[in-house]
């Protein structure tokens, strides 16, 4: 995903509502029984799948909503913007609550 997100980059992904994706957003998805990070370029609703692509231009092929498990929503501790409002919200843990 150079220049995007380099090799060693720490990424932080948030579980993602897939009827928000937009074309140009960074996901989570499982390809081929692997999951990496991907370039959202083009989306099918009537299908529910997600076109998913390399930032060089390469299209990888349509994968459903279901295999879309993240958004990126910060790299290096930089926000995408409006990656966040796609995101859906989480319960706090009760560890968490305790505290």
């Amino acid at each position: 995903m150079v220049p995007l997100i380099r090799s060693g980059d720490v990424v932080t992904v948030a579980p993602v509502d897939p009827s928000k994706l937009e074309v140009g957003d960074i996901v989570l998805a499982r390809v081929a029984g692997t999951v990496y990070l991907h370039l959202v370029s083009g989306l099918d609703p009537a299908k529910g799948r997600v076109q998913i692509s390399n930032n060089r231009g390469r299209i990888n092929g349509w994968t459903g909503r279901e295999r879309v498990f993240g958004i990126c929503v910060a790299v290096k501790g930089e926000s995408r913007p409006g990656a966040l409002a796609k995101a859906v919200p989480q319960e706090p843990d009760e560890e968490d609550s305790d505290r």
